[in-house]
């Protein structure tokens, strides 16, 4: 029998500066989203802006059940009308700062969860 080592890390966020992400493969900038084996810099700058015609492209690429929201320095959270339309879609999310989302991704990733990440 042959057995293949699978890399389930292809994504993970090495780094994150102001307007960048570092990935183990690629340079992103901020916004950007980035899954097990998706990621795309997106014209979603604010949290506002945020609906299910502006995520269904990217959370389409995985089976994505999780959706980690990076707000920046500082956690600023969805309205509940946004939640409710993200949840229809068959999604969760968390909002949280930056580096805590990073961390947050790797951590579940790593786990081999179905994660998207999004930085704002």
């Amino acid at each position: 029998m042959e057995f293949n080592q699978q890399d389930n890390n292809n994504n993970s966020v090495i780094s994150i500066e102001n307007d960048a992400v570092q990935l183990s493969y690629a340079r992103l900038k901020t916004p950007c989203f980035i899954s097990k084996s998706f990621s795309k810099e997106t014209n979603i700058h604010q949290l506002d802006e945020i609906d299910k015609l502006s995520l269904f492209p990217l959370i389409s690429q995985d089976d994505i059940d999780l959706l980690i929201i990076g707000t920046g320095t500082m956690p600023k959270f969805l309205s509940g009308k946004q939640l409710v339309e993200i949840q229809q879609m068959g999604v969760n999310t968390e909002c949280m700062n930056s580096e805590s989302a990073c961390r947050s991704f790797n951590l579940l990733l790593s786990d081999v969860r179905n994660i998207g990440l999004l930085l704002l």
